[in-house]
């Protein structure tokens, strides 16, 4: 350490005199004194560091850092933004927004009790979710359903529980990696199956996982390419082909549909997406999807199947570790409600935004321009769906153009940090 280093060091204030600092002092108002006491001490030894690896001005530099550190914690919630990025599900923005019933339902069950285990008939303990329950299976025709926290652990849970220590067959063009590294795989080597790959990457039969059944093998594992597509020379065997080997072979035919779609994506001029109900009447035993995405709630998992095998994935120790609390429960149901009431593609905003018509977004746009003249222009464009659903689809849409002297790169800073957040 030289005598600049030395000099520096001691010039980095204590806890107290940080803390008794006027200009500080007014700003921890209020603030848990205990907590004051912890960022002051962080802002120190990040002080120390600094100064150690040879940046001297980082001691004049502390009272900054505090004030940064007290805001960070003290800041209740994540800034709500508009998303301008012709992006609809955008996952780094958490997806789509829920409705405001599915809001509403939310909070409600957050401030409140709720019977969330209890039989209010019968005053004693009784299921949870028993209502979505009864609503996803109006809405798939499925003989039970499950809800977990998310759709990993929907795939994970079902595996682990059904496949451990016996033989999954899964395609070798399915054997993918999605958002956060979650790798196919990955999934079944920590659920204690055992991975068996066939086909090709880009082309796959229904006789080769035919001839992949052992005596070991317990189930076929169909995976949805939900975040990407593969063109060109490509064959993947339909659902049904696979149900009618696993029924002669007295296996399981799980499948992972990824987005929890309810309604037909054609009408919107998009290409096929697996629905739920679709999945269900094809004859698989088990279907994991997500609960937000294109089914557009709350985030969640759903398992739904033949009876016997969700029970047993009920049961398992695992279950309790990746169930749904009550809010993500309430917020499920009233979005599902959306669906049987018929009232999806007004209420959902995922859905709502798919909806729009050409004509809708260009006059939206005009508006919008009207407001900025000779700074705004109308563009055409293009959205797509996002969060890992339909990957290579669009869907024909209208912006605006901004015109600024600084740049792109300064304009786009301008907006996310303005007092209305716009991420462009």
């Amino acid at each position: 350490m030289n005598d600049e280093q030395s000099s520096a060091l001691r010039s980095i204030p204590s806890v107290s005199a940080l803390l008794s600092n006027p200009r500080i002092e007014g700003m921890f108002s209020g603030v848990n004194p205990n907590v004051a006491t912890v960022l002051a001490r962080g802002a120190q030894n990040r002080a120390r560091a600094l100064v150690l690896a040879g940046d001297l001005s980082a001691a004049g530099r502390i009272e900054r850092q505090l004030l940064e550190d007290l805001q960070l914690v003290t800041d209740r919630s994540p800034a709500t933004v508009i998303n301008g990025s012709g992006v609809i599900v955008q996952t780094n923005l958490g997806r789509a927004p829920v409705s405001r019933e599915t809001g509403a339902a939310m909070q409600a069950a957050a401030e409140r009790y709720v019977a969330l285990e209890t039989n209010l008939e019968t005053g004693e303990r009784g299921g949870r979710g028993s209502a979505i329950e009864a609503q996803l299976r109006a809405l798939t025709g499925a003989e039970r359903t499950l809800v977990v926290n998310n759709n990993a652990a929907a795939v994970f849970l079902t595996l682990s529980a059904l496949c451990h220590g016996r033989e999954v067959v899964v395609s070798r063009g399915e054997a993918v990696e999605i958002g956060g590294g979650f790798r196919i795989p990955d999934v079944l080597r920590q659920s204690g199956a055992l991975l068996v790959e066939v086909g090709t990457t880009n082309r796959t039969y229904a006789r080769d996982y035919e001839a992949a059944v052992t005596q070991d093998t317990r189930a076929f594992l169909k995976v949805h390419a939900s975040n990407f597509a593969m063109i060109g020379f490509t064959a993947a065997p339909g659902l049904d082909e696979l149900v009618r080997v696993t029924r002669k072979r007295n296996i399981l035919l799980i499948e992972d549909v990824g987005s929890g779609c309810l309604l037909s994506t054609e009408r919107f001029g998009l290409r096929h997406e697996p629905t739920l109900r679709e999945s269900i009447e094809a004859g698989a035993d088990i279907v994991c999807a997500s609960g937000d995405k294109l089914l557009g709630g709350p985030q969640a998992g759903l398992i739904l199947g033949r009876k016997e095998y969700v029970d047993i994935i009920a049961r398992h120790p695992l279950a309790r570790a990746v169930r749904a609390d009550k809010t993500c429960l309430a917020g499920l149901s009233a979005t599902l409600g959306h669906y049987i009431g018929n009232d999806a593609t007004d209420a959902i905003p995922v859905w709502w935004s798919i909806s729009r018509t050409d004509d809708w977004l260009l006059d939206r746009a005009r508006t919008w321009a009207a407001q900025l003249p000779g700074v705004a222009e109308v563009v055409e464009s293009v959205s797509v769906i996002g969060g890992g659903s339909l990957p290579g689809a669009t869907l024909p849409s209208h912006g605006i153009g901004l015109r600024y002297s600084g740049g792109a790169t300064a304009l786009a800073f301008r907006l996310r940090t303005g007092p209305t957040c716009v991420v462009p």
